[in-house]
């Protein structure tokens, strides 16, 4: 059973016009030493949620980590592995940067510290999209970070961002090249989503482009030796990103500081508990513990913090995220996670899909065919499942 932590850094330089992550700029939020001290808390109460253990996969996401000193980045690794949550040369540690937030001393720390992997917050490389979502660097600091990256040799990886406002294809293209260039050995293109009034929901894409601005950069991506194994992630073969698979495969993680979510499987379906998304109150209920620990979330946290899931919650999350991944929901893991009539019950369902042109099957596996990822939506509607539609 593979295991991983994240850890949540919601410092930001600036807030994006389109971010709905938990995260503050800089300056309204506790100093970085502070926050850090809540994380070492927090540590200190639920490590015994889980047992011991060496890390698979260790992730440091926000915000930008970047943003805060090195050195507590270090720390956290640390204070993990006082309590037991070692890392070894194997295991895949991420850090979320920015362009701009990383010089060669920095970079020194991380990589002492044991860091391999960097998600470089780039989105695109046309000065004028990164100024109207409020992005705070420009192309020519993207490149210099990755130029940093490149001479080391280090394995780092990037968004892009498409269906912008006044996004056109030819733009698109011209952000695809350069990060094949750049060397990303993972790229993961995420549309835009914002409700209808938002600044930035004019002037953009409609429906059917949207989808072809995505089969664009798929084409690109795989004739240039990556893979799609996620709906929104591609890898050149080995780059994958680990600990996003512990999310899809139905592995436990852990994850720390505000508003983070975390998955146990402590109970029989599993057990799912999350921090609150206010800072001032995640710093209120940490220090109400202050120096006890605990043992798992039920003895812990409100009830509004977690939940034991019951079979039709755990079956529509592992039919959802296992269907997410091109490698599809595998039919012998189903069977050992569900009972026999839970079992029949979606094959049912996955003939249906696959009569549709939605789904195929290898005899092994179902999975998603390129029709079915594009209305990926109305396939997971069809996985989706109350507790009377369960027959067992």
């Amino acid at each position: 059973m593979a295991f991983g932590v994240y850890v949540h850094i919601p410092y930001c330089i600036q807030r994006c016009t389109y971010c709905d992550f938990a995260t503050y700029e800089q300056t309204k939020i506790l100093p970085p030493d502070q926050y850090v001290d809540l994380l070492f808390e927090e540590i200190r109460q639920k490590h015994r949620y889980y047992k011991p253990q060496t890390l698979d996969t260790l992730y440091f996401g926000g915000g930008t980590p970047s943003l805060i000193p090195a050195h507590l980045i270090v720390a956290v690794i640390k204070e993990l592995g006082r309590f037991g949550f070692t890392t070894r040369p194997d295991t895949e540690i991420t850090i979320e940067i920015n362009p701009a937030t990383v010089s060669e001393e920095k970079l020194k720390i991380y990589l002492d510290a044991g860091v391999n992997r960097f998600s470089v917050g780039a989105q695109t490389f046309d000065d004028r999209l990164l100024k109207m979502v409020h992005r705070e660097h420009s192309a020519k600091q993207t490149l210099e970070t990755l130029d940093l990256l490149r001479k080391h040799n280090l394995n780092f990886s990037f968004d892009i961002l498409f269906a912008l406002p006044s996004q056109t294809l030819e733009g698109l293209k011209n952000d695809v090249r350069i990060a094949v260039e750049q060397g990303a050995k993972h790229i993961s293109p995420y549309c835009l989503t914002v409700p209808d009034g938002h600044p930035l929901s004019k002037g953009r894409a409609i429906d059917d482009e949207q989808v072809d601005m995505f089969d664009f950069i798929a084409e690109q991506l795989t004739g240039h030796g990556f893979k799609q194994y996620e709906i929104s992630n591609f890898a050149i073969p080995g780059y994958e990103s680990r600990h996003n698979m512990l999310y899809w495969i139905d592995e436990p993680y852990w994850g720390l500081g505000l508003s983070s979510h975390s998955y146990s499987k402590e109970s029989a379906f599993g057990t799912r508990y999350w921090n609150i998304n206010s800072i001032g109150e995640y710093k209120k209920q940490i220090l109400e513990h202050q120096g006890k620990e605990y043992s798992s979330p039920a003895l812990h946290l409100p009830s509004e913090q977690f939940e034991q899931l019951e079979m039709h919650q755990a079956l529509t999350d592992f039919c959802h995220t296992s269907m997410r991944l091109m490698q599809g929901l595998n039919e012998r893991a189903l069977q050992e996670k569900f009972p026999a009539a839970v079992f029949h019950q979606v094959s049912g369902i996955m003939n249906k899909l696959t009569e549709r042109g939605w789904v195929q099957s290898d005899g092994s596996a179902w999975s998603l065919t390129r029709d079915g990822v594009v209305i990926s939506n109305k396939v997971f509607q069809e996985l989706t499942f109350l507790k009377e539609d369960i027959e067992v």
